[in-house]
């Protein structure tokens, strides 16, 4: 028969079984890759494993870690190299196609593909725009004209806006226009210099900042006010008639021959200085009847 405290002093003597490491808690890894610094995230990665196993124990670790380097970069080579031949197939095959699809030489485009061509010019004609009454054009952040001399420039701001918060850098070959914290309402390159010495600006009406610019070469018309931008069509610029009277008679003279100039191109005609080759041509033609001139172009 057993005595209870026999039984109980067993009981508290018996020796606790240790848990297996099987049931030990695995710590957690914990890090964010940053692209630009992925050496830091390994360098994390192999700090833990330090302390959390025993990897750098071996002596063979390095040459380990170098193999395993190796064959990740093998692996992502093959992959690059992969995805570029596919690349490469794609445009070979868009190639053929276009090649298949071309006219054989001699044989006329169908109509349609006439009417695609025509289509195409038109678009290209549409591209520069018909000017507005100051000879340039209207556009959404600000509008401007010009004559032969100098360029105008409007551009609206918020009623009530003050001098001091307005910006505009006027240089040789570049304009910056806008107000102090905002992004620019005009930023970029003139289609042609001016003379920054000879350019002021103002703030009209506290609604409206006005640039006047004096441009460089004064016997051209600009197709547009900074490089980028909607081009005006300069076979429609016409000067005003009373403007034209204000001109002294050499730069009037200049003016009226370009006016003529590009009215004749837009007629498909020839221009002064062809007229004038053609006549000197034709008079040396009737001053010396005995040469051959059926070969000679009038062009």
């Amino acid at each position: 028969m057993a005595i209870l405290s026999d039984y109980e002093e067993e009981k508290v003597h018996k020796p606790t079984t240790k848990p297996s490491s099987s049931s030990a808690t695995t710590k957690p890894f914990s890090a964010v890759l940053d692209p630009s610094n992925a050496l830091g995230f390994l360098e994390r990665a192999f700090e833990f494993l330090a302390r959390e196993s025993d990897l750098f124990k071996s002596d063979s670790v390095v040459t380990d870690v170098n193999a395993l380097l190796r064959t990740v970069k093998e692996k992502v080579e093959a992959q690059e190299r992969k995805e570029k031949e596919k690349i490469e197939g794609n445009v070979k095959a868009e190639r053929k196609v276009k090649v298949e699809a071309a006219p054989p030489v001699g044989v006329k485009v169908p109509k349609e593909e006439d009417a695609r061509m025509t289509d195409a010019k038109d678009d290209e004609k549409k591209a520069h725009r018909a000017p507005n009454k100051g000879n340039g054009l209207d556009l959404e952040k600000y509008s401007w004209g010009q004559s032969l001399q100098e360029v105008t420039v409007n551009v609206l701001v918020p009623s009530g806006t003050k001098s001091r918060f307005v910006v505009c850098e006027i240089k040789k070959n570049h304009l910056k226009v806008g107000l102090k914290g905002q992004p620019p309402i005009i930023d970029g390159e003139f289609f042609k210099p001016v003379k920054p010495d000879d350019c002021y600006w103002s703030l009209e009406d506290q609604k409206t900042i006005s640039v006047l610019l004096t441009k460089q070469d004064q016997m051209e018309w600009w197709k547009c006010l900074v490089k980028g931008d909607p081009e005006v069509d300069t076979q429609k610029v016409e000067p005003e008639s009373s403007k034209l009277a204000d001109l002294d008679p050499e730069t009037r003279s200049t003016v009226e021959k370009m006016m003529f100039d590009q009215r004749q191109k837009s007629m498909g005609l020839p221009t002064s200085d062809e007229m004038q080759k053609q006549d000197i041509l034709k008079k040396f033609m009737a001053e010396h009847p005995e040469m051959d001139f059926s070969r000679a172009k009038m062009g």
